[in-house]
This record gives structure tokens, sequence and C-alpha cells, in this order.
């Protein structure tokens, strides 16, 4: 009696588990199945019945950038704009898992989950998708990383509405031609060495002194006379017993607060660093999102990094320069910084950055996307003092308030060239940020990519191209 108690027990625990297990997955089929198909280990996917059943991709114009023609995929006649959007559209190895058609490719197919892979065309919906990005503006970032230096450049450029969230350019280097990728092998991986990741959302790099935003951020909530001070710069100075100087040791002389963004004097900005102390430099580098991963459309930027020293000046200093020693551990991501300045711009609020502009039915309910959505970055007043000592510049017709930075990396590399910033014209409001990698001076190598960027996305917004 006992034993056959014990078994019926036994029986009626696992039917109960099965019952269970057959309700989670049930729940999870009708739940992931969309993400479960969007998965770049899906492959298979990707032929017959994958890529040459989708829709099309366009820019905000209405470019082709990928289509199925005849069962077979192609890609938008400009090489150009082919290696320039390659990491925002992807190609048909779905190497790159980031871009749209790896992240949004149930979308693009037609997926069901009552037909799967083979719903029938007069059923299918939500199968083309609008891109925010213009493809001239991106073709002429890309041409200027991949021509317009000795050599091509590793980096990334990132430019984005910060009233709409629109992107309008996204452009990130190594790159190839997705109409013809290229065979990576032990002959040539170092050419391709990073080719799959898209720069601007998935990097994390030195600042240099970009970072110093940031510092000057924490001055003005917290040191109330920070007007009213001046510094003495004389290109060298012993900072917690160890030297911080000036970029090849320039000699500022007495300076204030916007002089000293002007000339990027790290002497300034490593002594307020100090005189702030570590708990309110990581405070406002916490409060403006540089540890923060944020979610663009269904894709998470890489995290920044800052984590300043509280018992060691010299090395506090220095990240208050955005510099940091070592090992280099500061880091900032470039979509990340582009919304910070789209923050300064906007009285403290950046606007959550999309790719996704529309497309047939519902897409964006599809997709889980909401528009509009903000993050509180800056006080405003603060946001309106930064505006005030930022550098300006005129760029392509633009008003720009923007700040470069240079920024050491060790291993006998050369310095990432940084140059972040945004326009306040009201008729293109862009916020952006360009990174050039192992190059040297933000004005030199960083600038120019931003300066292509910004004159032709200005053209464009501007119906004169």
């Amino acid at each position: 009696m006992k034993r056959t108690l014990r078994r019926s027990t036994l029986i009626l625990l696992f039917t109960i588990a099965f019952i269970v297990g057959i309700g989670f997955f049930s729940v999870e089929l009708v739940l992931g199945a969309r993400d479960w198909v969007d998965q770049p280990y899906n492959a298979h996917i990707s032929g017959n019945g994958g890529l040459e059943q989708a829709g099309k991709i366009m820019d905000r114009n209405g470019a082709p950038l990928a289509e199925t023609v005849d069962g077979e995929r192609l890609y938008n006649e400009d090489e150009t704009v082919r290696r320039a959007l390659l990491h925002t559209v992807g190609d048909n190895s779905l190497n790159i898992s980031t871009a749209v058609q790896s992240k949004y490719r149930s979308n693009l197919i037609g997926y069901s989950l009552i037909w799967g892979l083979n719903m029938p065309q007069s059923l299918r919906t939500s199968r083309d998708i609008t891109l925010t990005v213009d493809a001239p503006t991106c073709a002429a970032a890309y041409n200027m990383l991949s021509t317009g230096f000795d050599e091509p450049k590793r980096g990334a450029c990132v430019v984005y509405n910060y009233k709409t969230g629109d992107v309008i350019c996204s452009v990130s280097t190594p790159s190839y031609d997705p109409a013809n990728p290229p065979q990576i092998d032990e002959n040539n991986e170092s050419e391709y060495e990073g080719v799959y990741l898209d720069n601007v959302m998935s990097s994390a790099l030195t600042p240099g002194s970009i970072f110093k935003i940031v510092t000057a951020a924490a001055a003005i909530e917290n040191i109330p006379d920070i007007y009213s001070r001046s510094w003495y710069c004389e290109g060298t100075e012993i900072i917690g017993g160890h030297e911080v100087h000036c970029y090849n040791e320039t000699a500022h002389g007495e300076i204030g607060i916007k002089e000293a963004m002007e000339h990027s004097c790290n002497i300034v900005f490593a002594k307020l660093a100090v005189e702030l102390g570590a708990d309110k430099m990581n405070a406002q580098a916490e409060k403006m999102g540089i540890n923060a991963s944020f979610k663009i459309d269904d894709v998470g930027t890489a995290k920044g990094h800052y984590q300043a020293p509280g018992n060691d000046e010299n090395v506090l200093g220095w990240t208050g320069v955005g510099q940091g020693v070592g090992a280099y551990e500061d880091k900032v991501n470039p979509m990340q910084m582009a919304m910070l300045c789209a923050a300064v711009a906007n009285e403290g609020k950046a606007v959550n950055p999309t790719y996704i502009q529309s497309g047939t039915g519902d897409v964006l309910k599809d997709i889980g996307i909401t528009r509009n959505q903000s993050h509180d970055l800056i006080d405003p007043n603060t946001a309106l003092q930064l505006n005030d000592i930022l550098p300006a510049y005129n760029i392509g017709g633009l008003t720009v308030h923007a700040k470069t930075g240079t920024a050491e990396v060790g291993d006998e590399k050369r310095p990432n060239a940084w140059f972040v910033g945004y326009s306040t014209d009201s008729d293109c409001p862009l916020a952006f940020a360009c990174v050039v990698q192992d190059a040297g001076l933000g004005s030199e190598y960083a600038m120019p990519v931003a300066e292509a960027a910004l004159e032709t996305a200005a053209q464009r917004l501007r119906g004169k191209m």
C-alpha cells in the first residue's frame, strides 16, 4: 500500500512538472518566437527562407539600402553608401549582430507564429523598414574616415537630431562592401580586426579632453565662485606628488574657466577635479550617464567607465582631464557622448536616439519602439552655463558648440582623436560625436570627419542638395 502511494505521488509530481514545463515552453514560444528568429545563430534563416523574402530597408528619403529582387538580396547601387551603412543595415552574413537585418529580421521577412516563414505573400505585414539615416551624409563621413587622411582610419561618427531623436548619420570603420563581402582569414585578419563591431554603439574608448565637459559641469554645480576664479598655468605643475602637464607643455598664463575650456588647459581641470574630490566627480559622471548603457531602439550602447580614486590626487587630477593613467580605464561610448551633448543643447534632456523612422504595418509597435523618450542628464541651469563656455565654431553654415579631445591610450599607439558637440540652429538641431582611433589631435582628425557629416546633413535638411 505504501509502495503504491509513493509511486502514485511520484507520477503525480512528474505529471505536474511536465504540465508546468509544457506551459512554460508554450508561453516562451508565444512571447519569444520572434526574438528566436532574429538571433544571428539562426543563420539558415538567411538562406532561401530568410533575407531572400525580406522587405526593403530605405533611408529617410526613400533611397533603397537593401531590397530583394528575384530572390536575391541587393544593396544600394553606390559602393560608398553600402560601406558607410554596413553596420546600420547589415549584410547576409548576420555577423553584425546590432544591424537592422540581424535585430529585426523577423519583421523584414514577415515571420508569423502560426505560418512561420511560409506565410502567404498576401498576409505578410511589417516587411519594409524606413530608417532615419541619410545615405549621402553617412557617405560623406565614411569618405573622410577612409580616404581623407594618409591611410584609412578606424573610428565612428554619429549625428542625430536632439529634438526628434532621428539618427541622421551613423558610420563605423573599418567596413566592407556587403555586396561583395571579403573572405577573412589569417592572411588579412589584421586588416579587418573589429570589422563586425559597430563602434558607434558598441565601443568604449578613452575620452581625453571631451571629458572636461563633465568636470566643468561638476565645477559649475559645486563651486559657487567658479566664474570669478582664475588659475595660472605654466604648462606643467606638480599635483599629488607627480606632474600634470598641458599638451606640449604649453603655458596658458592666467585664465578663467571659459578660457581654460577654450584652450583645453589640463592644469585647470586637474586642479578642479582635486578640489571637487572623488565623490563629487563620481556623482557627476553617474548623473551624466558615463557609466550607463542606453537602449537605442532594441540595442544597448556600450557602457563607459569612470571611477575617480579617493586616495591619489594625481590620478584624480588626470581623470578630471579625461585621461586617467596606467591602464587608461576611463572610457566613453560615441553614442553616449552625442546624447550628453544633446542634453547640453536641450535644457538638460537627451532625447533618446532612434534608427527606425517607420515601416509597413505597425512596425514601431511590433519592434517595441517608443519615440520621444528622454533622459535627464544635466540640470537645465548647468546646461545653459556649459553652452556659454564651450568653444563656438561655424561648420557648414551651422553654429556649433563643441569640444575636441586627444586621448593617450598607451601601447605606443597614437592618440584617439575626438570632436563632440551640437549645433544651435533651430532648423538643424544636431548633436554629434566623432572619434578617430590611433590618429592624433582631435582638431586634425576628428573635426574634419564631423565637418563632412554636419555640412552634408545641413545641406540635405535645408533642401540644398
